[in-house]
């Protein structure tokens, strides 16, 4: 039985993310929490977003593409599946898909308890304190 995730992007959103890719080199995604257009998650260019210490990484995506969310974040959603979603609709001016008249959008799901606790067995996730230059 593969090792359950945390996170995974919807064919819709992988395809955006493929021509973001393409116009925009490696990217990555943020959830940093809060209100409005902070509670959704955010894609930047690989580097132009400095990930923070206490940051979580959720997992990698498709196109080696790593999903972050902060600690407090984390806590709140470490019993939930993500998915990444599209939906028509402008999000933050500060996210790569923004002129495209689209958002990325969270979906959630409560994870399997079994799927929680094999989760819960493996090693933490890594975090931004974690990464080397």
């Amino acid at each position: 039985m593969p090792d359950p995730n945390r996170v995974e992007l919807t064919a819709t959103a992988v395809d955006l993310l493929h021509d973001l890719i393409a116009r925009h080199g490696p990217v990555m995604f943020h959830q940093s929490g809060g209100c409005c257009d902070g509670s959704a998650p955010m894609c930047y260019p690989r580097g132009e977003f400095r990930v923070g210490a206490q940051d979580v990484l959720l997992g990698q995506l498709d196109v080696d593409t790593p999903f972050w969310m902060s600690a407090d974040q984390y806590e709140y959603w470490k019993h939930t599946h993500l998915t990444v979603d599209v939906v028509p609709g402008r999000g933050s001016g500060f996210s790569l898909e923004a002129p495209e008249g689209v958002r990325f959008l969270i979906r959630s799901r409560l994870l399997t308890d079994e799927e929680f606790l094999r989760l819960e067995a493996a090693p933490p996730p890594p975090t931004g304190a974690d990464l080397t230059d």
